[in-house]
């Protein structure tokens, strides 16, 4: 095999609820990244389109190369040639793991060419590096979701122990980007550093339902959880009309609506493809009104996470 083309979705990091310790894969948007053989030694970045000439060729400054050239380096294959193309379909600063997707990709794409020495999960540490570049924090929400598909769990983002939750598979996700641009950076930059014990409290309570639900799929208990008290007020702010978005979604029958990551983007979690497209339509409505571009994504949970397509 001299060359590979893969797949790395877009996800949807914080599940509202739990905040760098949940991420959801979504079928689409994602990153397509090939990698082949090459006769000049070392690792090069041949190719980038979708990014508007933001995104660098040099693997050290790239996500998917810097995640390339970590795997790379532990494999001791660091001078065997290979050729990376980085091809983007999702936009920058979305929520939807944009970064994580293209580190994910990189990894995955180079350890594929060189017939999957390593597992998924052996691949999350060098992905993360990847994202590191671009986030500057070191969380899995969104990588892990990304490599793995369906609703992730992060016990602990510093030893990348992620464990993978059942989903119903009738949960489907609407997501709406309003083309507003907003850093993951700048985003964790409006946290406070401290909540209140009864802001713990509550919040581990909708955590801890909204995890039960998705076990048993009930969606009464589900809808009742996803509800996020600490990271939602503090950054609605930072997205224009969240609350009216928010609220569309919700009389329109979502389970649930809040932003996706650090957003701008927005999510509602629906029972059912009709249910998700209804709310998408809603929340739509919303940024048409204002004349906000927008873009609406419909989207089951995707299981499989990142995957070959060539």
């Amino acid at each position: 095999m001299q060359e590979v083309k893969v797949f790395a979705p877009a996800s949807v990091g914080n599940a509202i609820v739990g905040f760098d310790m949940l991420g959801i894969a979504l079928e689409q948007p994602g990153d397509e990244i090939i990698a082949r053989y090459s006769d000049a030694p070392g690792l090069r970045i041949t190719a980038i389109s979708g990014d508007e000439g933001r995104l660098s060729c040099d693997p050290q400054r790239n996500t998917a190369g810097l995640a390339a050239l970590k795997l790379l380096e532990h494999l001791d294959k660091s001078g065997i040639g290979i050729e990376l193309e980085v091809h983007k379909h999702m936009p920058f600063g979305s929520g939807l793991g944009s970064s994580a997707a293209s580190a994910v990709g990189g990894a995955f794409a180079v350890n594929l060419l060189l017939g999957s020495p390593l597992s998924k999960k052996e691949l999350l540490p060098f992905a993360m590096q990847g994202e590191q570049l671009a986030s500057g924090a070191w969380h899995a929400d969104n990588v892990a979701p990304s490599m793995l598909g369906g609703v992730v769990l992060i016990r602990d983002n510093a030893s990348l122990d992620v464990q993978i939750l059942p989903s119903p598979p009738d949960l489907h996700a609407a997501v709406v980007y309003p083309q507003v641009e907003i850093l993951t950076k700048s985003a964790r930059g409006v946290l406070a550093p401290h909540i209140t014990l009864k802001q713990h409290v509550v919040q581990s309570g909708m955590l801890g339902g909204f995890i039960i639900s998705l076990f048993t799929g009930d969606y009464a208990l589900m809808q009742r959880s996803l509800h996020d008290t600490i990271i939602e007020p503090q950054r609605a702010s930072l997205i224009p009309h969240f609350y009216e978005v928010q609220a569309a979604a919700t009389e329109a029958g979502a389970l649930g609506c809040s932003i996706s990551g650090a957003g701008p983007s927005i999510i509602a979690l629906c029972r059912g493809k009709d249910a998700a497209a209804l709310a998408g339509e809603a929340m739509q409505s919303v940024f048409t009104a204002a004349g906000i571009a927008h873009k609406l994504y419909l989207s089951a949970i995707n299981p499989n996470g990142v995957k070959a397509i060539l």
